[in-house]
């Protein structure tokens, strides 16, 4: 049997009528563990988990950015989704990163310069075909 999957889905909630998709991301709640970054997040960002049948387990709405840099925090308790500014650090190794458009990595790697206007990455890809 199929582990059990989470999609993350990350909207713009300016543009438009409803918002514009920032990223959709099908991942193992294990694999996130309560604790995601997110490359190049938007200043404001809207995000919806939902389980495999569909049903909302948790949601942060009107999430804002306070800082500038490449890496945001996406926190779950419970049913809240909040956001937390901040740069990856030795303990974020092997945490999960959502990209734009929804690809989800692991880090692998990460180095920024002291003031902060450099920055080095790496990330592990893995796939599987489900059904």
């Amino acid at each position: 049997m199929a582990e059990p999957t989470e999609t993350w889905d990350l909207w713009l909630p300016g543009p438009g009528a409803t918002g514009l998709p920032f990223a959709r991301s099908r991942i193992n709640p294990k694999d996130a563990r309560g604790r995601v970054l997110v490359h190049a997040a938007p200043q404001k960002l809207n995000v919806t988990v939902r389980d495999d049948a569909g049903g909302v387990v948790a949601k942060g709405e009107s999430l804002e950015r306070h800082q500038p840099g490449p890496m945001s925090y996406l926190v779950r308790r419970g049913a809240g989704i909040t956001l937390e500014d901040g740069w990856p650090t030795d303990e974020d190794l092997g945490r999960l990163v959502i990209l734009p458009g929804g690809e989800a990595g692991i880090l692998k790697a990460w180095w920024n310069a002291d003031d902060r206007k450099e920055w080095r990455w790496q990330m592990e890809f893995y796939n599987q075909i489900r059904g």
